[in-house]
């Protein structure tokens, strides 16, 4: 042992890590949910291939980020007989103040990452390598941290480790992915799946299509292998929905499921929104910029109700500055509209630009959970079939609603470019435009109980016959299950059914 550490941490910091890293003295963790979301084998994966020292996994708070680094842990330590003392977990937005760590080094990252080889290892990470044996270090919630990126970057490039870095703020991540060229794969994880809803309730419910690639997309009978899919799993399918359009995508609501839903409000309103408002805010903050959590909060509000659509900037800054009593310019809505999409609360949908035309329109607003628009708005939105039978007044929305939930799904996919197509002289809107590899896949929303063979089917009919879209085929996404087209160019989905696409 080192008769004296050359890595000094505060007190206070030290006894943290020891607490979160109880693997150390041989002491158990906390006790871990059995049901694994869809990331864990793909993170796994990555980790064991090997190919780049870095994994990257982002998503919004409160997805199971955490909870995911510590199955990994422990499937380490149990299955894969890694030693306890070379596993080290640093939760950045749990630890101590940094106001005495400021004073110890610039570097915290690396300087946490010299405590463990003295203090925990006893040996440098190479001298473990050496050993045949490699350090695992896993960094939860960095998107705060100034010059991460850098950090880590210089730890993979002198040391062989292999790092999980997550966080929940796209921009911060996004700028880190930048400087780990070469060094990194990223996995996204947003709200849960519908499968994964269902394995939660006992359903025996699996994704079509797992695996990553874009060659699939483009051809029509991979959507139609979806459709049946969905029929041969149609009772699971429609109670997985069911469970959606009551509480949404957050583990935690769909966990506490016996709970009294004003409980489980309020905590996602605590653990997600007020989060990234106490904790992402000043995230990227330029000198003399500060952020106004009122205008955060009143533009989350604001875009919860917009979700589906595409207002102006300037028709939702009017809205906000009512709301403030104070005048909110267009150009500040828009600043903090990105700040939400960069936290990934919510996704913009960007119009599609065809034949280098100067872009027209505003970006289209998906948030990104049904459930945590339940929550901030206090406004209950059925989805369901059964649901809106009791409110049909409610089907308008719902079906904005159910188009906002798509396009934030569909934007998880990292091999899709995803828009969506406003109306332009005699092309009318399309919802979204679905890029695979060079075709096009136009898709359309119509979440009426009832289907117009003609009028629900125009747009997408318009899109495919110009030949300069590249577009063969459409989808016709709907509330229903329906019978086929009579158009075999459009293939009608269930909501559900699309949901169930990974």
């Amino acid at each position: 042992m080192p008769a004296q550490s050359r890595c000094l941490l505060p007190s206070d910091i030290e006894s943290r890590l020891r607490q979160n890293n109880p693997w150390w003295v041989e002491k158990p963790p906390e006790a871990l949910p059995r049901f694994r979301r869809w990331a864990f084998q793909r993170v796994l994966k990555n980790f064991e291939l090997g190919l780049a020292p870095v994994v990257l996994l982002r998503g919004p708070r409160q997805v199971g980020k955490s909870t995911l680094q510590a199955q990994i842990i422990q499937h380490l330590i149990e299955t894969r007989k890694v030693h306890p003392k070379e596993i080290l977990y640093v939760q950045f937005d749990n630890l101590p103040s940094w106001k005495g760590f400021k004073k110890v080094s610039l570097d915290p990252i690396l300087h946490i990452a010299g405590w463990f080889e003295d203090n925990i290892l006893q040996r440098s990470f190479n001298d473990l390598a050496r050993e045949g044996r490699t350090a695992y270090l896993f960094f939860d919630e960095v998107q705060n941290f100034p010059e991460w990126a850098s950090q880590i970057k210089h730890l993979v490039d002198h040391a062989k480790v292999k790092a999980l870095v997550t966080g929940s703020s796209a921009l911060r991540i996004g700028l880190g992915k930048e400087s780990l060229a070469g060094r990194v794969s990223q996995v996204s994880m947003g709200p849960l799946r519908l499968w994964e809803i269902g394995a939660m309730g006992g359903l025996d419910l699996v994704p079509y299509f797992p695996q990553n690639g874009a060659d699939a997309f483009t051809k029509p009978d991979f959507w139609k292998g979806l459709v049946a899919h969905g029929a041969a799993r149609a009772a699971a399918r429609r109670q997985a929905f069911a469970y959606f359009s009551e509480r949404g995508g957050y583990p935690l609501a769909q966990v506490r499921r016996d709970a009294a839903w004003e409980e489980v409000a309020a905590e996602l309103r605590a653990a997600v929104i007020d989060r990234v408002i106490q904790l992402d805010l000043r995230s990227g903050e330029k000198k003399g910029q500060k952020r106004d959590p009122r205008i955060v909060e009143e533009t989350f509000r604001v875009a919860c109700r917009y979700s589906g659509q595409y207002p102006s900037p300037a028709k939702l800054a009017d809205e906000v500055g009512r709301a403030l009593q104070e005048k909110t310019g267009a150009r500040r809505l828009l600043y903090y509209l990105r700040f939400l999409d960069q936290s990934m609360l919510l996704r913009l949908v960007a119009p599609l630009e065809l034949r280098l035309k100067r872009r027209r329109g505003y970006d289209k607003i998906c948030v990104c959970d049904h459930g945590l628009r339940k929550a901030w708005l206090g406004e209950s939105v059925p989805l369901d079939s059964e649901g809106l039978a009791l409110d049909p007044d409610a089907a308008t929305l719902a079906g904005r609603l159910v188009e906002g939930a798509i396009g934030y799904y569909l934007g998880e996919f990292p091999e899709l470019g995803l828009h969506h197509f406003p109306a332009r002289e005699v092309e009318p809107e399309l919802d979204f435009v679905i890029t695979a590899g060079d075709r096009r896949i136009p898709v359309e929303v119509k979440y009426t109980k009832r289907l117009d063979p003609v009028d629900d089917t125009d747009a997408l009919k318009r899109f495919m016959e110009k030949s300069g879209n590249r577009a063969s085929f459409g989808l016709l996404v709907t509330r229903e299950d329906t019978e086929p087209d009579l158009d075999p160019r459009i293939i009608r989905i269930p909501a559900s059914t699309l949901l169930l696409l990974r």
